[in-house]
This record gives structure tokens, C-alpha cells and sequence, in this order.
């Protein structure tokens, strides 16, 4: 009797645990947490991700350090002493602070948060050679990776665009990357400082040399990346400028869930906007997510964006640690509406002083007044125009005599 043969044993595949450049546990606690909540933790680019175990490959939370600030060894309220194992990271919108398993641990921590933000090996930490060499290794990843990832702050918008949403969201940063106008394959950067109050907003060209960036300024710099290019402007400013990042975390449309009444089933509800009746393009069903409506004309993203008028001379060369005065060739108004010419409204008139109204019988009195004016002026012409008439019968009647 032939046996049937089985199929050969295939161990149960497991799910692939992510590449970290450096994990560890961690507890941390956000703004909104009561108290510290621990975490296996790795960092891959400029992520932190946060497991419930070391066996997960699913996150369960994630943390974008493209708002990085600083680290700051944080000192735990009410302790009289540090046991070195707490530290803060501080971004542009929150701070939030963390307990790591060990002295080491936390300087390891810090080291490789600082190498992917600031992309170079820290020399101001307790580490030891091994430790540096992990983070060089990791420096060489992170450089190549970046180099094929376009920057969270470029977006796909004109000039004028980047300046109203650089106004409009001024929690979000002030530094922004987009497209440029010549059509070289370069890109601008626009930015947005406040001096005493003035707003002052600096455009900058970055030429693309083959496969490098070169920053057109006093001294051209020469850049691997489009991120290498973010972290010019940040360190050369004394990170007076920060990223662009648009805050998607809180929801746009509000909703609320409503009952039916015939079948008890629930529903989720949005209340109906009124419709915009200037008409508008339709977004393709399936693409990109669109920036925040912007009283500007649209302009489409796949086409290639028109060279505005005379963009040469509104570019800024020099760039410093703050804002100067210096930079008088860039200086580009910002308004809070589209630039448009309109025409100059006419200064208002005084109004005439009111004068109450007449009664009826001064009405009546006054109006047959005027008619017999009226009626005295027609006498008066009629009268004037026979003595005319007879003056020019006369000539002719002396003429025929």
C-alpha cells in the first residue's frame, strides 16, 4: 500500500523584528501622562518608536524628532539629588521627559538622539570608544538614508504660499522648503522671523551641482542632502529657525455619532459646511494629502510651476545668526492677504448738517412761492423775446423802404 506522502515541515515564519540603530528600555512621560509608563524603545532615522515588549513588531507609539530642540538631564521633582538616569528631550511643541535602566543607558540615549538630529558623532558625553564607533556606524546610515528622503518641511508649493502658511501656522516653525521657480531642479527656502514685531521673511536659492546642493550664500556651501540643507539654516542660526511641520494630529470635522431610530443602528455623523460658491478644483480621489485651503489661486502640483516675475532679486545672499538689517535686498512685505491692485478708495464727504423738516403749511407756502417766481421769470423772457423780435423786424422794413 503507498503511503501518502506529506508535505515537508515549514517552521512558522516570525515576524521580523525592526532594525534599530539603538534600542534599550525606557520609560517616558508625555505632557498629558500622570506618570512614567515603560517601553522597549529604538531609534531608526529620526523616529523613536516605543514597543510593549522587545518581542513586538508593531509600535505602539512613535515620537518625530524633526521639532528636536535639546536634551536637558532633567532632575526628578522632589529628589535632592540626580541618580543620572533621567533626561528631557525637548522639541518645538512639547517636552517629554525620560528614565532610562542606567547612567550608560542614558548617555547612549542622548549620544544617538544628537548623532541622527544633529547628524554628527557627539564629543561632549561620558562614552566610551566602543560606544562612538556604534555611533559613527550609525552616522553613515542616516547620511545615506537622508540622502533619498526629501525633508517633512519640503512641500509643493509656490512663493507666495509658503509665506501665508509660515504665517498662518507660526507654532509649526518657520522654515520651509519648496520647489524652485527656474526650473533647474534646484530648490528655495523661505523663512519667517519676527524683529520687534515686523515680520521678515527671507527667501534663499539652492542650486542643484550634479548630485550635491550648494547653498547660494556669501560663502556657497555645498550639501549631500535636501536634510543636510535643513541643518545648515537650523545650526547656522542658533536654531532661531525650525522646521516646518504641519500639526495633522487634531481633527479637522466635527462629528458626532447619531442613533436611527428605526433600525438601532449608530451612525457617525458630520454636520454638512455650507458650500463655497466660488467653484474649485476637484482633488483626485486617492492622491496626495492636500496642505490647508489658502486664500490664493490654486496651482497645480504635477504641472511645473511658473517662474514668478524678477524671483532673481528677491533673493537674500548673506544669512546670520538673527535677523539683520543688512538683508535689505530680500526683503519681501508679508501680508495677511494676497498681494493685488486694487483700486484707492475716495475719501468719504462730510455729511450736511440736518435740518429739520418743514411742516405741511410752510410746504404749501413755500412751493407757491416758487411757482409764482417760476411763472414771473416765463413772463419776463416771454417779454424780452417780442422786443427782440420786433427789433430785427425793424432793419428789414427800413431796407425795402
Amino acid at each position: 500500500m503507498a503511503s501518502v506522502l506529506s508535505p515537508p515541515w515549514v517552521p512558522k515564519s516570525k515576524n521580523t523584528l525592526p532594525s534599530h540603530y539603538y534600542e534599550s528600555f525606557l520609560e517616558k512621560k508625555g505632557p498629558r501622562d500622570q506618570d512614567y509608563k515603560k517601553f522597549w524603545a529604538g531609534l531608526q532615522g529620526r523616529t523613536l518608536y516605543f514597543y510593549n515588549s522587545n518581542r513586538d513588531s508593531q509600535h505602539m507609539e512613535k515620537l518625530d524628532l524633526g521639532a528636536f530642540v535639546k536634551l536637558t538631564d532633567e532632575v526628578p521633582w522632589g529628589c535632592s539629588h540626580d541618580s543620572g538616569t533621567h533626561f528631557s528631550l525637548v522639541l518645538w511643541n512639547q517636552e517629554i521627559k525620560f528614565k532610562a535602566e542606567s547612567l550608560e543607558s542614558r548617555e547612549m540615549w542622548k549620544g544617538f538622539i544628537l548623532t541622527v538630529v544633529e547628524l554628527r558623532v557627539p564629543s561632549n558625553l561620558t562614552l566610551l570608544p566602543g560606544h562612538l564607533y556604534m555611533m559613527a556606524e550609525a552616522l553613515a546610515k542616516e547620511e545615506a538614508r537622508r540622502a533619498l528622503e526629501m525633508p517633512l518641511c519640503f512641500l509643493k508649493v509656490s512663493r507666495l504660499e509658503a509665506q501665508l502658511l509660515l504665517e498662518r501656522y507660526p507654532e509649526c516653525g518657520n522654515l520651509l522648503l519648496r520647489p524652485s521657480g527656474d526650473g533647474a531642479g534646484g530648490v528655495s527656502v523661505t523663512t519667517r522671523q519676527m524683529l520687534n514685531g515686523i515680520p521678515m521673511v527671507r527667501h534663499y536659492k539652492v542650486k542643484l551641482e550634479g548630485p550635491r546642493y550648494v547653498i547660494d550664500v556669501e560663502e556657497p556651501f555645498s550639501c549631500a542632502s535636501l536634510d543636510a540643507v535643513v541643518n545648515y539654516f537650523v545650526s547656522h542660526t542658533n536654531k532661531a529657525l525650525v522646521p516646518f511641520l504641519l500639526d495633522e494630529d487634531y481633527e479637522k470635522v466635527l462629528g458626532y455619532v447619531e442613533a436611527n431610530k428605526e433600525n438601532g443602528e449608530s451612525a457617525w455623523v458630520a454636520p454638512s459646511v455650507p458650500a463655497d460658491p466660488r467653484p474649485g478644483p476637484v482633488p483626485p480621489a486617492g492622491g496626495p494629502k492636500q496642505l490647508p485651503p489658502l486664500p490664493v489661486t490654486p496651482v497645480s502640483r504635477q504641472d511645473k510651476l511658473p517662474t514668478p516675475l524678477n524671483e532673481d532679486e528677491n533673493y537674500v545672499i548673506p544669512i546670520g545668526d538673527a535677523p539683520s538689517a543688512n538683508y535689505v535686498n530680500g526683503d519681501v512685505p508679508s501680508t495677511s492677504r494676497p498681494v493685488s491692485l486694487k483700486p484707492r478708495k475716495l475719501a468719504k464727504l462730510p455729511k450736511p448738517p440736518t435740518v429739520p423738516k418743514p411742516g405741511l403749511a410752510d410746504l404749501t407756502a413755500e412751493l407757491e412761492e416758487k411757482l409764482q417766481r417760476r411763472r414771473a421769470l416765463e413772463h419776463c423772457t416771454g417779454h424780452a423775446g417780442d422786443q427782440q423780435a420786433k427789433l430785427r423786424s425793424c432793419p428789414q422794413a427800413e431796407s425795402s423802404s
